[in-house]
């Protein structure tokens, strides 16, 4: 008897179940003979880097020696910079915000101090640096930290008023302690406050400088365990800096004076500084003025020292932008910044606080930028920043990436881009230079393309794990700009950023470029490499019909003018229409009627000076309609072989042809379907008919007209119906379109906004969860749904989702691939578009394509995110492109129209000769994944991606050794499925939508790469592939290298014989469990940092860093030696020739006597 086994039917439930949701339809075996390489093994999910500037900074560090810049933030993130290239990111795991940050001077670690009361030690000697040690306070809030240059102890300021010291080699307190009731008076009977500054003496180790908040200062000796001074001031203190000579302190106030002291003088400041206070003539107090957040004294061997400080503005100073003052001598000199300062830190020659300072740059950490100012010229010109930190110059509303471009792209784009760089920077090399970068393999070109709120558009070269800008374009050059706000442009979509970019394409291979704004236009750009100024932008203004009863009565849809305004490629783009009409000033509210015909934004009518790089071909707007303005875009799709737009909103889609600029098709999305929909429904609603849409133009100048595409799939006959019923219908219509007009200016808006909003509380959080699973289930197909009321909410909301251009078989039973287009709806429905495109260049630029009717293919749950075509062999079908050449050198443009200029982007399939040819079409919606084969339409696999969730991005990627599909939900979870069998390979639970802002910019790329906007100011980038993730060690920078510290200064002969040179303390004797005992137990607890091979990576790498300084000692050593024992040998030989000299004189006048001599 076989024995029963549990295992085995848990298996073959499995099976059953994953068959279920992908599994080939019988009796289509063509997919039988592709083979797939890839498997699960392939991938691997790991971030790589991020970009940008640090979200809310909030604390700032340098290292002197290794000259690594680090920045805290809000969340807790830690962002580490170096020489250009050089970055790392890290987090807390805690998320509190960073409140202080101090190196360990050459020795690759760092100390951060969070809000909630932790001090962690970063190990720095590993590429991905990890926390080595935590200590968490549980009585006292953290307020301040100091760590003395070459020190093991650590000095933590409390809110109570207290310091402790804690050892950062164990991360142990010690059981000294200074209370604050000791270190003030005794008399005083008020609370000092928290400690604002800790500091020791430069020239006496022994002595601390403790600063209070309430504007008392106490010179603490260690030795003794008491106070040698106090210095007491009414106002209270933000800072506290010293002299290098230890003989004298400068604290900064809260009324905008200095006071300056002599330490053995506490009764009185030796001298009080207003910087930017009015002095009154009757020597009355200056005025009070803002605050002086912190100050910073640094002196120079040769001239007048600095004094550095940020605040301390006047109050009349209404409006007036924050500034850093640098007073050197007697001249003062105050730059503005354009945001807020957090923190500055003075870069200095030497990390010996002892020894002349010699400042040579500033380092000034703004909310929103970072600056580095040159100390050292006349003027203090800034340095140019070598990071991309103005990826947030205005916010970013979509994003692109692109791996494996064309060779020839980035130094393209770098080469226009350079001449658009500022002058006036310094000319010496930016200071933070530490670190090296990384070695890794990986050599493809990488693109990012971001798009911003002001309608500019930036390149960004991101190849090795890198982000460098290369280029920036403004689309806003192409509209008028406003004189005064009374002009300011109102598009009556968007409240603000009217040029904002909502949807950007863009094919490498030809450089066309084609963007999409809020103001519902379109742009098309062509790259050149020469400069031109165009006379008149060429403009196309397209009037897409709200709906298909855009017209009162069939009467006045037969006397309907043109829908389409088509002005001729050479022709003035104004003259279309009356003056009145193009004018975006003309409203609803006028005397003459309702707005319409007239487009959102103005397009400029004086000459365009166009730099070299991306210039504008061709401008497309859409029209207000009766009053109602028109609808954003939803989809945008290129194809630079065809010379085809196609774009699609709430309304419907057009295909504009770009060659002879003129408008090829104006359908709405109703019109799509015809009558071969094989999804339609018989009507059970009372409407017995619908009017035949007013505003779809005809192909090739009526060529293609057809009534049957203009009816609705759900409609019976065109004869008109009763008065009643009529009446009823155009309420109910008039209903829905406020509704539409409402929401579409809502999500308008909220695009628009996106990126404004900062920080989302987790109620909002969850409600845009829900908003997005709402709006998925609602455009989920059912066919629950009584047909009145799906055909009712189709007409209504059901807008155009996606574009696919493809030369493939898009009709049934063809035996030659052609030119189409395919269409993906929010509803999931999947269309094809057939084209019709002239053969040659020259009959191209004389004849438009025309584009004729295919139907619906299928139907899925969900919209349409992404499609894509394969061959028979189960490879990506690219669309053909067009070769780039200049429009602007004749030339050149003759010499590549002698070849073909439609080069297909990969080799035809290899079917046999004369069989007909086997495509695939990919599909991917919200809910499901689907593979039809070409020609015959018939789904071969068929895949349910997910049923609590949806799909936010979908894409066709290719990897190294096959493609697949990439799909990232709102539930966090990134996946990817084979082609053309849809075998999930990769199912990571990663990130969970908590911001709109990841929603709109996650994209994937080829070879395994994607990434996403984490915050309105930095992208994270992240690899899915399992080669990357192995040599991601390898590739990422080291940001600690081995490197000699400077000497000490050198005391001198009178100050080493009368001890007035720095003294020393050996801190092990005071604050050593020994000599102080040990600490109180419940006042702070240690927690070790992650072990393992992190831990074995971070000892290794600082052994390898031991090794390579003592070799270094060794070299040098020997060196010294060598240089010795040639003096000795010179030495030596000197000798003995003034031995043998003085032997032969001894010889001479050996038997002399004196007075022969």
């Amino acid at each position: 008897m076989k024995k029963f086994n549990i295992r085995k039917v848990l298996d073959g439930l499995t099976n059953v179940s994953s068959s279920s949701s992908a599994s080939p339809q019988p009796g289509n075996r063509e997919n039988d003979t592709i083979q797939e390489n890839l498997q699960s093994e392939h991938f691997q999910l790991c971030k790589t880097v991020r970009h940008g500037f640090p979200y809310q900074p909030s604390a700032m560090a340098f290292d002197a020696v290794q000259k690594i810049l680090a920045i805290g933030t809000q969340s807790g993130a830690l962002r580490l910079f170096g020489r250009a290239g050089v970055e790392c990111y890290c987090q807390h795991e805690s998320g509190s915000a960073v409140i202080a940050l101090q190196f360990l001077i050459n020795e690759g670690a760092l100390v951060s101090a969070l809000a909630d009361d932790s001090i962690h030690l970063w190990n720095l000697r590993q590429k991905l640096p990890a926390v080595l040690h935590s200590l968490k306070f549980n009585r006292e809030r953290i307020t301040f930290l100091h760590l003395p240059f070459q020190s093991k102890w650590l000095y933590v300021g409390t809110e109570r008023g207290n310091i402790h010291m804690v050892n950062v080699e164990s991360f142990t307190l010690s059981g000294y302690v200074i209370m604050w009731n000791k270190a003030i008076e005794l008399s005083s009977k008020t609370h000092p406050g928290p400690v604002v500054h800790i500091s020791d003496n430069p020239m006496d180790e022994g002595k601390l400088l403790i600063g209070f908040e309430c504007g008392i200062v106490v010179l603490w000796d260690l030795r003794t365990k008491k106070a040698d001074y106090r210095y007491t001031y009414d106002e209270a203190i933000h800072s506290v800096a010293w002299h290098h000579e230890g003989k004298q302190f400068i604290c900064s106030h809260s009324d905008g004076t200095l006071t300056i002291w002599n330490i053995r003088v506490p009764a009185k400041p030796a001298q009080i500084i207003t910087p930017h206070g009015k002095h009154p003539k009757d020597g009355k107090k200056p005025e009070p003025c803002k605050p002086i957040l912190k100050v910073e004294y640094k002196t120079t061997r040769a001239g007048d020292p600095f004094m550095v400080l940020s605040g301390g503005l006047s109050y009349d100073t209404v409006g007036r932008r924050a500034c850093l003052t640098v007073m050197h001598g007697k001249s003062t000199a105050v730059l503005e910044m354009d945001y807020p300062i957090v923190d500055f830190l003075t870069l200095c020659e030497t990390p010996y606080p002892n020894d002349f300072q010699e400042p040579y740059a500033v380092v000034i950490l703004l909310e929103k930028d970072l600056v580095v100012i040159d100390l050292a010229q006349i003027g203090y010109p800034i340095f140019e920043n070598p990071y991309p930190l103005t990826l947030h110059e205005s916010p970013v509303t979509c994003c692109e990436y692109f791996a494996d471009c064309p060779a020839e792209l980035i130094p393209a784009l770098y080469s226009v881009g350079s001449r658009q760089k500022r002058q006036g920077y310094s000319k010496k090399e930016w200071p933070i230079s530490g670190g090296n970068w990384g070695q890794g393999t990986q050599s493809y070109p990488e693109i990012i393309i971001t798009g911003h709120a002001d309608g500019s558009i930036k390149f960004w070269d991101a190849s090795a794990i890198m982000l460098q800008v290369l280029y920036k374009l403004k689309t806003a050059k192409v509209f008028e700009k406003a004189r005064n706000k009374e002009d300011k442009p109102s598009t009556d979509i968007v409240d603000e950023d009217p040029f904002a970019i909502q949807i950007l394409t863009w094919c490498p291979e030809s450089r066309m470029l084609c963007v999409a704004g809020v103001s519902a236009h379109v742009i098309i750009y062509r790259f050149s490499k020469q400069e031109v100024t165009t006379e008149v932008v060429q403009l196309l203004e397209v009037r897409m019909p709200y709906e298909l009863n855009d017209v009162d009565s069939p009467e006045a849809a037969g006397e309907q003018t043109p829908a389409v305004s088509t002005p001729g490629a050479t022709s003035s783009p104004q003259s279309a229409l009356p003056p009145a009409q193009t004018h975006p000033s003309t409203s609803s509210n006028s005397s003459d009627g309702p707005r319409d015909n007239v487009p959102c934004l103005k397009v400029r009518c004086s000459p365009l000076k166009q730099s070299p790089g991306y210039q504008v071909d061709l401008v497309v707007q859409l029209l207000w309609v009766s009053g109602e303005p028109p609808q954003q875009i939803t989809s945008l799709a290129l194809n630079s072989a065809y010379g085809l737009v196609v774009f699609g909103n709430f309304n419907g889609l057009a295909v504009v042809d770009y060659f002879q600029k003129t408008l090829l098709m104006n359908v709405g999305v109703q019109e799509l379907y015809g009558l071969a929909d094989p999804f339609q429904r018989q009507p059970r609603s009372p409407r017995k008919a619908r009017q035949p849409s007013g505003g779809v133009c005809d192909v090739n100048d009526g060529s293609n007209a057809s009534e049957d595409r203009c009816k609705s799939p759900t409609s019976g006959s065109c004869s008109p119906c009763n008065s009643d019923e009529e009446t009823k219908h155009h309420k109910f219509i008039d209903k829905m379109k406020q509704k539409s007009r409402r929401f579409s200016k809502t999500v308008a808006n909220d695009l628009a906004k996106m990126s404004r909003k900062l920080v989302t509380v987790p109620d909002q959080k969850h409600e845009t969860v829900s908003l997005l699973r709402n709006h998925a289930k609602d455009s989920s197909f059912s066919r629950s749904r009584s047909s009145s009321v799906t055909s009712l909410e189709r007409e209504s909301r059901e807008i155009i989702s996606s574009f696919h251009f493809s030369e493939t078989l898009s009709r049934k039973g063809e035996a030659m691939p052609g030119p189409s287009l395919w269409v993906g709806t929010s509803q999931g429905s999947m269309l094809v578009l057939p084209l019709t495109v002239p053969a040659s260049s020259e009959l191209r630029m004389q004849q438009a394509p025309a584009v004729s009717f295919g139907g619906v293919v299928t139907r899925l749950k969900g919209g349409i995110l992404s499609m894509a075509t394969l061959d028979s062999a189960g490879a990506p079908l690219h669309p053909p492109y067009e070769l780039w050449y200049d429009p602007n050198l004749p030339d050149e443009r003759e010499e590549k129209d002698r070849w073909k200029r439609r080069r297909p982007a990969s080799p035809p399939s290899g079917s046999q000769e004369g069989a007909p040819d086997t495509h695939y079409v990919v599909l991917c919606s919200e809910k499901q994944a689907e593979v039809i084969v070409l020609p015959a339409q018939t789904s071969v696999f068929k895949h349910n991606i997910t049923e609590a969730s949806f799909v936010l991005r979908a894409d066709v990627v290719q990897m190294n050794t096959g493609c697949c599909i990439a799909c990232f939900c709102a539930n966090g979870h990134i996946m990817a499925l084979s082609l053309p069998s849809l075998r999930p390979l990769l199912d990571v639970n990663y990130l969970p939508l908590t911001d709109m802002r990841i929603a709109r910019t996650f994209c994937f790329s080829n070879l395994g790469q994607a990434l996403y906007l984490t915050s309105p100011t930095e992208i994270q980038r992240l690899t899915y592939s399992q080669e990357t993730c192995d040599n991601l060690q390898e590739m990422l920078c080291e940001l600690f290298t081995p490197v000699e510290t400077p000497e000490a200064p050198n005391r001198g002969f009178f100050k080493g014989l009368f001890g007035g040179g720095a003294q020393s303390l050996d801190r092990e004797d005071l604050f050593g469990e020994t000599a102080a005992g040990k600490a109180s137990r419940s006042l702070a607890q240690h927690i070790p940092g992650p072990g393992g091979m992190e831990g074995m990576k971070g000892a290794a790498s600082g052994i390898v860093g031991d090794l390579a300084r003592t070799r270094m000692a060794l070299d040098e050593r020997g060196q010294k030696l060598g240089e010795l024992d040639e003096r000795t040998a010179a030495m030596m030989a000197s000798a003995d020739s003034f031995s043998k000299h003085a032997h032969d004189m001894m010889l001479k006048y050996k038997d002399k006597k004196w007075y022969q001599l």
